[in-house]
């Protein structure tokens, strides 16, 4: 056993952010390979604007689960990339729709089969071990437990409960 799995909890955050860096760092290279020029933290956008014709940032930000600055963050940078592109909504002035420029639509055309090659890779690899199987499962079990929950408020309950100094009388 390792220090990252003899600490449990204490590192689970350091644990997943490596894994996930580890995997993205893969798939990453699995497009350099191929000679795409994508990079795998722009998948939640290019996959939510497969499926929709335009979505504005805050529909992106609430579907991708994070902060409108950090979406509207991405959104700039593919804009840079010239791979989207946004503009006024019709109906609210104060809404930006953002859209797959006619690169970024040539784009997703070679990101899709490495999506599908990702997938089939991954169920793959997980096949034969019956714990990777649960992987899945897991994350979403904890992505729940963490909505229902204050963490930070059990840990300070935990601190002034069980750590409190043993009075003296």
């Amino acid at each position: 056993m390792n220090l990252y799995q003899s600490l449990g909890y204490l590192v689970l955050g350091s644990r997943l952010r490596r894994l996930s860096e580890a995997f993205l760092a893969e798939i990453n290279r699995a497009y350099q390979n191929e000679g795409i020029d994508f990079d795998a933290s722009w998948f939640p956008v290019f996959y939510l604007l497969s499926k929709n014709d335009a979505l504005s940032i805050k529909e992106l930000s609430e579907q991708i689960e994070v902060s409108h600055p950090a979406a509207s963050q991405l959104i700039t940078n593919l804009k840079n990339r010239k791979l989207v592109t946004s503009a006024t909504c019709a109906d609210d002035g104060r809404r930006q729709l953002v859209t797959l420029t006619e690169s970024g639509r040539e784009l997703l055309i070679q990101i899709i089969p490495v999506w599908d090659a990702v997938s089939a890779a991954m169920t793959e690899l997980v096949e034969g071990d019956e714990a990777a199987q649960q992987l899945l499962p897991a994350i979403t079990a904890l992505e729940t437990a963490f909505r229902s929950a204050d963490l930070a408020a059990a840990i300070n309950q935990k601190l002034v409960r069980d750590l409190k100094p043993a009075s003296h009388e």
